[in-house]
């Protein structure tokens, strides 16, 4: 399962999707002095199956993608490139914009 937020700004359609087991944690490497933190409050409350999630990715014109399985499927979809991923602190992290 997955949770998404879907957020309309100035045209833009932006999911915010995640894995729903790491909503709530802080992912940090200090090396590089990076932070990400998996926030209910960004994320979303609502859960979603595999489909629902591949429906709203496909529509998405911004996308904040975090966690092992939404990264696989944005990467499944074609719609990030997986040597373009942010791993911080063995989470997977990827933001897609379409132009």
């Amino acid at each position: 399962m997955f949770r998404v937020k879907v957020y309309r700004v100035q045209g833009e359609f932006l999911v915010a999707i995640c894995d729903s087991d790491i909503v709530g944690r802080t992912f940090r490497d200090k090396e590089r002095r990076l932070k990400l933190e998996i926030s209910e409050n960004f994320y979303g409350k609502e859960e979603v199956n595999e489909e629902k999630a591949k429906d709203l990715l496909k529509r998405a014109t911004i996308a904040n993608i975090s966690g092992r399985k939404a990264v696989n499927l944005a990467i499944k979809l074609g719609l990030i490139d997986k040597d373009k991923v942010l791993v911080i602190d063995g989470c997977p992290h990827a933001q897609m914009v379409i132009l």
